[in-house]
């Protein structure tokens, strides 16, 4: 049984919590809150009476083996790397981390320490990502590959508005294609692995972060496009073209369905049944990862990759974070 804490008291965190008490692998311990009364309130619906609003001393417990991070961009290179020295293993929301240079530093830090570290990406492990994964054959020779996650976000009205929420302000690491586009990103590297070159385009807001954009990633016979946004909501399903048939993907971030169209067949359905909280499956791969002590593995190279991309695309884009800045001191 892993026992673990959180960091953040947000609905995010409470789907975690939900799946990953659901897989029977983890014990929920602790709670972070940088409020000790918002802590304990947030505590108390699960039974639980450890909290802190201290996070050296949280890292420091002897009871818990885990951390699970869901605060702010910003914060989770930072929070990672203050758990890891104490011997924890981390989950952290994705972005794991602001850069490329945090994230090389936060995967070297934790091999040394002997410790796991994992993004939690929850498209990659679904059992509808499998399929697609499966499936791709059946496609013939690949041709073209796109991917939309287009969403309106809750705080945009906000920042019409004259306020400055986390979501569109750069100081907290935030913008589209870190918190939108990082998603379809992950599942093409996830797919088909890291690509000869990418060209990046974006439009930014008065605040300094991109409001949407496009990537285009390009392959030796293929390219995948990629659309995401924070200010438009995007309804239709992701595609991905082979000289064979396409094979329709609902909401890429979930892959909630999966159905290929060969020329001249019935449309075929791939979809098998999947949680309704899919955040159960990077629950249980992370358990699987720590059971076994898996301290190199799979996820940390495609999360390398992600976020070389990414924060390659905000330079061409003109996207700066002050956590950048921080690594070049």
């Amino acid at each position: 049984m892993i026992r673990f804490g959180v960091i953040g008291t947000n609905w995010i965190t409470d789907s975690f919590i939900e799946a990953a008490l659901k897989t029977g692998k983890y014990q929920l311990v602790a709670v972070y809150s940088r409020q000790i009364e918002k802590a304990e309130e947030f505590a108390s619906k699960y039974g639980i009476c450890l909290c802190f609003d201290n996070l050296e001393e949280m890292a420091a417990s002897d009871e818990l083996d885990a951390v699970y991070i869901a605060s702010p961009n910003s914060l989770h290179g930072p929070q990672a790397k203050l758990f890891i020295e104490e011997g924890k293993h981390v989950i952290g929301e994705k972005p794991l981390a602001s850069n490329i240079a945090e994230v090389d530093a936060l995967i070297a830090m934790a091999q040394e320490k002997g410790v796991v570290l994992f993004e939690a990406m929850k498209t990659t492990y679904t059992p509808n990502f499998v399929q697609i994964r499966q499936a791709l054959p059946k496609l013939g020779k690949l041709r073209k590959v796109y991917f939309s996650y287009c969403q309106l976000s809750s705080r945009y009205a906000k920042y019409l508005n004259g306020e400055n929420p986390n979501t569109f302000n750069p100081a907290f690491s935030n913008g589209s294609l870190m918190d939108i586009g990082i998603y379809p990103l992950s599942a093409a590297i996830g797919l088909f692995g890291e690509p000869n070159s990418f060209t990046a385009q974006g439009v930014l807001l008065d605040s300094g972060v991109d409001a949407h954009g496009t990537l285009v990633l390009h392959y030796s016979q293929f390219d995948v496009v990629i659309s995401h946004s924070k200010v438009s909501d995007g309804l239709i399903p992701s595609e991905l073209q082979g000289e064979l048939g396409t094979m329709l993907v609902d909401f890429i971030s979930e892959c909630k369905s999966v159905t290929l169209h060969r020329s001249g067949e019935p449309a075929l359905e791939l979809t098998c049944p999947q949680e309704d909280n899919a955040m159960y499956y990077e629950a249980a791969e992370f358990a699987r990862l720590v059971e076994t002590n898996q301290i190199v593995h799979s996820g940390l190279a495609r999360t390398q990759i992600v976020s070389s991309i990414i924060t390659q695309a905000r330079e061409v884009v003109g996207v700066r974070f002050p956590a950048d800045e921080e690594m070049r001191v």
